[in-house]
């Protein structure tokens, strides 16, 4: 097809044209395709790794359409790796790190720290990280400021957990049986391994196509550089829970780029030993 330089054409003037199809409906059309080996995505898009376009709410936006975010890389190592913690609490069957409080601290303290976090409850624990008991808002909405999470707090004998390492039927089973939102999950020895929110199903149950881990929660991806300083950010982008690294360069088969990724493979390799 030739175009003249002086027209433009708009979609009401291009026609694919039909061919014959064995399809009998839409619902039969699948578009996954396979980032990596292990990171297949439900419609092949990804966004692109600019400082205008990807950061973390565009990276949850794209995760939950079923594509995937990589987050640029003109930001601080420290603000990159806090961008990809972000997008990987967003959603989640498990809350790996719950929110915790002491039982000595005060009502109003519980009330900063649940309104700082975005979060409805808090578990309680000793020193030792085990399980003592549950605040909710609804514990200190019209409690006195002063008083101690001890005596609004749901104690542990009251509550319903879960052993760490159960799957998503059997959690969601346990909190409509027992007519719960949240659900911790805690070792035989009752220390606190993460949390299961009747939100975060809720969330995996708005978003069925959404690319996400074996945990539930979103896929992310960053770019990096390929300066010698760029293993740092890669590093911390790793330990943030990155799922995908990307190397951000003008020219992608060229010497500096295949270095990078030589070395940083072998960095990965070696770390497991």
């Amino acid at each position: 097809m030739k175009i003249r330089p002086t027209e433009g054409l708009t979609f009401d003037d291009v026609l694919l044209v039909p061919k014959r199809s064995s399809i009998a409906s839409r619902t039969a059309v699948t578009t996954t395709a396979r980032l990596t080996r292990r990171l297949q995505l439900a419609i092949p898009i990804l966004s692109a790794n600019m400082d205008t376009v990807t950061e973390a709410p565009m990276a949850v936006a794209m995760a939950r359409a079923g594509g995937l975010g990589i987050l640029h890389r003109f930001m601080t190592v420290e603000r990159q790796a806090s961008e990809v913690a972000r997008v990987k609490r967003t959603e989640s069957f498990v809350v790996e790190a719950p929110t915790t409080i002491a039982l000595a601290a005060t009502v109003q303290t519980a009330r900063e720290v649940m309104q700082a976090d975005g979060i409805g409850g808090l578990l309680v624990v000793d020193s030792a990280g085990r399980l003592l008991g549950m605040l909710t808002s609804r514990d200190v909405l019209f409690a006195d400021p002063q008083a101690t999470v001890e005596t609004v707090m749901t104690a542990r004998p009251k509550l319903v957990t879960m052993e760490d390492g159960a799957d998503l039927e059997t959690a969601r089973h346990i909190l409509y049986e027992h007519r719960i939102e949240k659900l911790p999950l805690v070792d035989e020895q009752n220390h606190v391994h993460g949390l299961v929110t009747a939100q975060g199903i809720l969330k995996l149950q708005e978003h069925p196509n959404a690319t996400k881990d074996s945990k539930g929660r979103l896929r992310v991806g960053a770019a990096i550089g390929v300066r010698a300083d760029d293993l740092e950010r890669a590093a911390a982008c790793v330990n943030a829970g990155v799922d995908v690294l990307v190397v951000d360069i003008a020219h992608g088969h060229s010497d500096h780029e295949i270095k990078m990724v030589f070395v940083y493979r072998v960095i990965s390799r070696w770390s497991q030993y």
